[in-house]
């Protein structure tokens, strides 16, 4: 059945007046009649913020500054497409690089110019049929709601024949017991529909049910396997890089990424990736090429970061190529003179720079810069700056900011095993051995005390002081799993003895979000959403 465009708010983003038009005509011959045409991707953007479009169509080569991959990258990054909109990459290219980076973006199609009314259409109606069938799962993953988004995945796959649908919702429910740390779940999944069928991403999703069950050996095989049967598959690659790391085989994993990126060199996150693990083994030079090659994609980008330069200008003091350093920290303050956390880093490294120099004065001035940007902006500074940041006051004697900034790290990220450990990495070969497990000691302790005393006011029957104390408590420890856990059984408590308040329930709801964006335990979060539900429908 053939799509109603009437209604549809249809935006063309194509740099080549004869082929907008082209594309315009086609349109209107399948009844459009909103029909806008912008013919750069800052135009674009700026037309996606005034306005909700139903079908975007986006070539991938645009003039100017941002190309279709970078505009899809930002209007996802600023929801500035609705969950039900349509999102279809065109281009000319053949170019295998160009082809896999627009398709791992996963647009909702693609199409290669030029393309007849039959094509479109097709494409459109299939786009929209998918969309509208999974309209009431998107919507709650587009809430963060992932418990209710399983439930809908559970319902339609009771309601449907649709075979290409159900492999739809299938993929889709397997995703979403991963994402709620249901492995179990997701892993049978994956095995009924490899019963029926061979398919790639049926394989990706079995490896990576195994690397989250920690069988890195056999996830690493699975993903060795799919590289073989399929050498684009990017994915694989990027997988098979996290399951050598989980082993401690960085050299692997700089290997296998750097394969990835030849097949792809315009992901800047995969140069970005790459520029880390290539400088944590030392090879430098293609640190240097990675973290150039994440500099110039992030130009345009949504995801361009001055860490890609802080880490360039890093890897030239590594390479004792100081001049280099000092020039990039320069680009540095330049590009990035209102950003604190940039501000930061620069400091940081050219502080490093003149003090190798023998450059007392330089080396003080850049260091006074690092003491203030701490004083004003350490609560908006990110942690991995933020502990570069702690060493380097602790190299300078001033080991009481060092502690602060510790102690603030460690509060926050209890909960966080590998951020932990690199902090106990970073006290041990700088501060000295067990640094950094006194300190988390002492902090675990303020958080059983903290958790003792909430219990104890809820179990003498005061929950809503409480519910203030935890919530407090939160505010100090924002991540903490214990509290959030707390939290949200007062809630429930307050919920069953008052017949249940739609306001409670939203803020308990949004705890438990909460509490799958931070990882914790399927089996803890589950029952209390069974319990939240439950409440909710007997209300």
């Amino acid at each position: 059945m053939a799509i109603d465009l009437a209604s549809k708010k249809i935006l063309i983003i194509e740099d080549q007046a004869s082929m907008s038009n082209a594309i315009k005509e086609i349109l209107r011959s399948m009844g459009a009649k909103f029909i806008l045409i912008e013919t750069s991707g800052v135009s674009a953007l700026r037309a996606m913020r005034i306005k909700k479009f139903d079908i975007v169509l986006c070539d991938y080569n645009l003039l100017g500054k941002k190309n279709g991959q970078q505009v899809l990258e930002e209007a996802r990054h600023f929801k500035l497409l609705p969950v039900n909109s349509i999102f279809i990459m065109v281009t000319g290219e053949f170019r295998m690089e160009i082809v896999l980076n627009a398709i791992e973006n996963k647009p909702d199609d693609y199409l290669i110019k030029p393309f007849s009314l039959k094509q479109l259409s097709s494409r459109i109606e299939k786009c929209q049929a998918r969309k509208d069938y999974m309209a009431s799962i998107e919507n709650e993953i587009d809430s963060g709601n992932l418990y209710q988004a399983i439930h809908h995945c559970k319902r339609l796959l009771v309601q449907s024949d649709d075979k290409k649908m159900r492999l739809q919702i299938s993929k889709k429910y397997a995703e979403l017991s991963i994402m709620v740390g249901d492995l179990n779940m997701a892993k049978d999944i994956y095995q009924d529909l490899q019963h029926e069928r061979e398919l790639p991403w049926v394989k990706l999703g079995l490896g990576t049910v195994d690397f989250y069950l920690g069988y890195y050996n056999q996830a690493i095989n699975v993903f060795q396997e799919l590289i073989e049967q399929y050498p684009m598959m990017l994915e694989a690659y990027d997988w098979l890089v996290k399951a050598h790391e989980s082993m401690g085989n960085d050299v692997h994993a700089t290997s296998s990424l750097n394969s990835a990126v030849t097949l792809s060199p315009n992901s800047i996150l995969r140069q970005r990736k790459l520029a880390l693990l290539a400088e944590k083994i030392e090879h430098l030079t293609t640190a240097t090429k990675a973290y150039t090659a994440a500099i110039n994609l992030g130009k345009n980008s949504i995801h361009g970061s001055s860490s890609d330069y802080s880490g360039l200008a890093n890897v030239y003091v590594k390479s004792n190529s100081l001049d280099e350093a000092l020039r990039v920290v320069n680009t540095i303050n330049q590009q990035f003179r209102d950003d604190p956390e940039a501000n930061l880093r620069a400091a940081l490294v050219e502080t490093e720079i003149h003090q190798i120099q023998g450059n007392k004065m330089l080396a003080l001035q850049a260091y006074e810069r690092i003491v203030n940007l701490n004083k004003q902006f350490s609560k908006q500074i990110s942690r991995e700056t933020r502990l570069e940041s702690a060493k380097t006051f602790h190299l300078n004697g001033n080991s009481e900011v060092c502690d602060d900034i510790l102690n603030d790290l460690i509060k926050t990220n209890i909960d966080d095993k590998i951020f932990i450990k690199n902090i106990v990495t970073m006290c041990d070969a700088i501060i000295g051995k067990d640094h950094a497990q006194v300190l988390i000691k002492q902090i675990k302790k303020e958080l059983v005390d903290l958790n003792n005393k909430g219990v104890s006011l809820f179990e003498e029957g005061d929950s809503k002081e409480a519910l203030v104390f935890f919530e407090k408590a939160l505010a100090i420890m924002p991540n903490n799993h214990t509290i959030i856990l707390n939290i949200v059984q007062i809630l429930l408590h307050d919920l069953k003895s008052s017949n249940s308040d739609p306001r409670t329930s939203m803020i308990a709801q949004s705890y438990i979000n909460k509490a799958v964006q931070l990882g914790i335990p399927h089996n803890k979060i589950s029952v209390i959403q069974t319990a939240l539900n439950d409440i909710s429908t007997s209300a």
